[in-house]
Formats: structure tokens, C-alpha cells, sequence
């Protein structure tokens, strides 16, 4: 599956001091990086992971909504 389809919320985060990049769809995928874009970066690796290892354990794969009501 195509992993960027998955919408992507990036916001910032004062207790960490970073960008913190979440993807919705997937329960507990996200990552964070000192800018936007690796935080985004970073997140493109956990959703990887993250449907990797649903696969694996012969977990359902949500299908990516095609757009967030709010964010």
C-alpha cells in the first residue's frame, strides 16, 4: 500500500521542543524532528514500520481517509 496516502498532522510540541508528525488513521504512528519536514520524513519511516508490522501479525490495515474533517 502506498504509504503516503495516510494523511499526516504536524504540529508543534513545547514540552520537546520539536515538530511532532501523526498519522490518524494509524493508532500510536508518530514520530517527531527538529523541523517540519523531518519530522515528516521521520513519520514516512514509521508508517512503513507500522504496516509492516500490522501485516505481520495479520493485523487490519485501515484504508487512508481521503481528507480530516479538523486538525
Amino acid at each position: 500500500m502506498d504509504n503516503t496516502r495516510y494523511p499526516i498532522v504536524i504540529l508543534w510540541s513545547a514540552d520537546d521542543k520539536a515538530f511532532i508528525a501523526e498519522v490518524p488513521d494509524l493508532p500510536g504512528c508518530l514520530a517527531d524532528g527538529a523541523t517540519q519536514a523531518e519530522a515528516l520524513a521521520n513519520v514516512a519511516l514509521i508508517i512503513e514500520e507500522w504496516l509492516e508490522t500490522a501485516s505481520e501479525l495479520n493485523r487490519p490495515i485501515p484504508v487512508p481517509r481521503a481528507r480530516l474533517r479538523y486538525a
